[in-house]
């Protein structure tokens, strides 16, 4: 059988919109086809080989292969030096030489998978997809010969600059779905009382990182969508391991963020000025959101929250909603290629919140091809 509880614990995932799923899936027709989609992946993950930060070839300097790595990717080899070093800054252009250290794939990866893994068994009762879950969460965290050690020190390092930098802080959102992905666990015969108990550990010794290390207080002291996300993590994580306390204190902090980032139109400056500057939007409000769900935790309210210029995450979502859908032209700087189902979430997310039929609207406009079938599950459509 699946959990005691029939509403999940959960921080970031909509639980009441599980918990309805749950119970409904198998009398609803379109709502059971996403569940059986949701299955069919699940199914394909209990043949996924489990994953590591050991699976790198390469080790940090002054660290070990236990330590989480990456490289800066917007930083590329200076052909005018002999050495190619220091590397130069291409913001927003890619470095695919980044991507050879393969720990940030390999997180993004572990996310994804113990999701759809813990998701599937949630809503059916399907002990194999909660022990295959187990047991990639036991490969990454607990297992002495794999584990991965509780700090990024070495992350976004700048070849010939430094051996990592707060910025790469960033890279461990998806930390924030592993732990709702844990709580959904909870109740299953193959994750124990010890198992979750080792994890908060984990999450308790990385939270002490990021609020104490020099990279931590660098991030911490950023101006843009990398403190938002900073936030967000250290939010989720105090909230996972327990401290309420720091949650409901990091709540006037986010206030403050919204005072500094939102202009009054609902804009963001910080975030126009980078050269992939709609994507950079999009991903700073995401982040809004996120910790505003994470801030409905505490008791406290920052979707309706009035920053000092008059403004709202509603106003910054209705200022970028008509760029984002392509209606009206993007006059900033967008050196990628944007598609705007990027947006497709961040539509759902508020059609849901603030019962806009319009964002659903639109969000179904959109190629069904392209859309995520988790987002699908998760939110009303």
């Amino acid at each position: 059988m699946a959990g005691k509880a029939q509403t999940p614990n959960t921080l970031l995932l909509n639980a009441n919109r599980l918990a309805a799923i749950k119970k409904a899936w198998k009398q609803e027709e379109a709502t059971g086809q996403l569940v059986t989609l949701l299955q069919k992946q699940a199914e394909t993950l209990l043949l996924m080989n489990p994953i590591s930060v050991m699976d790198k070839p390469a080790t940090s300097t002054n660290g070990t292969r236990h330590d989480y790595m990456s490289q800066a990717p917007y930083f590329w080899y200076d052909s005018s030096k002999p050495n190619g070093l220091p590397y130069i800054n291409r913001d927003g252009r890619h470095n695919p030489e980044a991507d050879l250290i393969i720990d940030r794939q390999n997180l993004n990866n572990l996310n994804n998978a113990c999701q759809v893994l813990s998701i599937a068994w949630y809503l059916t009762g399907e002990e194999k997809y909660a022990a295959k879950a187990a047991s990639l969460l036991r490969y990454w965290f607990f297992n002495e010969a794999t584990k991965m050690n509780p700090h990024l020190n070495y992350a976004q390092a700048v070849p010939g600059v430094n051996n990592g930098r707060g910025i790469g802080i960033i890279e461990s959102i998806p930390l924030t779905g592993i732990a709702d992905a844990s709580l959904l666990l909870a109740g299953s015969k193959s994750w124990s009382k010890t198992d979750d108990k080792l994890l908060k550990s984990w999450y308790s010794q990385y939270l002490n990182w990021m609020l104490n290390s020099k990279n931590g207080k660098d991030e911490h002291a950023a101006k843009n969508n990398h403190v938002t996300w900073y936030l967000v993590q250290v939010m989720d994580f105090a909230l996972f391991t327990g401290d309420t306390a720091k949650a409901a204190e990091l709540v006037e902090e986010g206030k403050k963020l919204l005072d500094n980032q939102l202009e009054k139109e609902g804009h963001m400056p910080l975030e126009l000025v980078r050269t992939n500057s709609l994507s950079y939007s999009i991903l700073n409000l995401q982040g809004f959101f996120d910790l505003s769900t994470l801030a409905e935790k505490t008791g406290a309210d920052l979707w309706n929250y009035t920053n000092k210029k008059g403004a709202t995450l509603r106003t910054a979502f209705n200022w970028l909603k008509p760029y984002a859908l392509g209606e009206k032209p993007w006059a900033y700087e967008q050196v990628t290629t944007y598609r705007k189902t990027a947006f497709y979430g961040l539509l759902l997310e508020a059609g849901n919140k603030y019962t806009d039929a319009g964002c659903l609207s639109s969000a179904r406009q959109i190629s069904p091809q392209a859309n995520d079938k988790m987002l699908d599950l998760l939110y009303e459509r």
